[in-house]
C-alpha cells in the first residue's frame, strides 16, 4: 500500500469551512487526506496548534480563512498571515521544509478553489514525502530538511 500524506487543515468557520462544505455537497472532487478542524477565525489559530499537528503525525498543515478585507473579525486573517510567515521561519530553523505549511484564502462560495488548493497541497506533500520524528530527540525532521523553499 502506497504512503498517503496526513494533512491537518485549520479552517475559518465563516468562509473556508463553508466553502469546503459546499465542495462536498456539490460533489467537487478533493483529496481525502485533509482532516479539517473548524476554528472561528484564521486569526484565532494559535501557532502551537501547528507545532502540535506536526508532532502528532501530520505531514502537512493548511490554514485557510476569509480573503483579506473580508474577515468577520475585521483583521483576523492578517494575524493569520503574520503567524504563518513566522511559523514558516521557525519550521525552517527546526529542519522542516516550510512548504509543509500553507495559508490560503477561500470564501464560502469558492468550493472549486478549495478543491484546487487542497489537491495542489496534497501533491506538494506527496513530493516531500513523510515527515519523520527522530525518536527520543524531540526534534522533527523532514525527508527534505534544509531545502528552505
Amino acid at each position: 500500500m502506497a504512503w498517503e500524506p496526513k494533512i491537518v487543515a485549520f479552517l475559518c468557520n465563516w468562509c473556508t469551512y463553508t466553502g469546503a462544505d459546499l465542495a462536498g455537497v456539490s460533489r467537487i472532487k478533493s483529496p481525502a487526506n485533509i482532516r479539517s478542524i473548524r476554528i472561528m477565525c484564521s486569526g484565532r489559530m494559535d501557532p502551537t496548534f501547528i507545532v502540535k499537528a506536526f508532532a502528532l503525525g501530520a505531514d502537512g498543515v493548511l490554514v485557510s480563512g476569509c480573503h483579506p478585507g473580508d474577515c468577520h473579525y475585521v483583521e483576523g486573517n492578517y494575524k493569520a498571515l503574520r503567524r504563518v510567515h513566522l511559523m514558516k521561519r521557525l519550521l525552517r530553523d527546526l529542519g522542516i521544509d516550510p512548504r509543509r505549511l500553507r495559508l490560503t484564502w477561500v470564501s464560502a462560495a469558492e468550493a472549486e478553489d478549495w478543491a484546487k488548493f487542497t489537491t495542489e497541497f496534497t501533491e506538494t506533500i506527496r513530493e516531500l514525502g513523510p515527515l519523520q520524528l527522530v525518536e527520543g530527540s524531540g526534534t522533527l525532521v523532514s525527508a527534505t530538511a534544509g531545502n528552505g523553499n
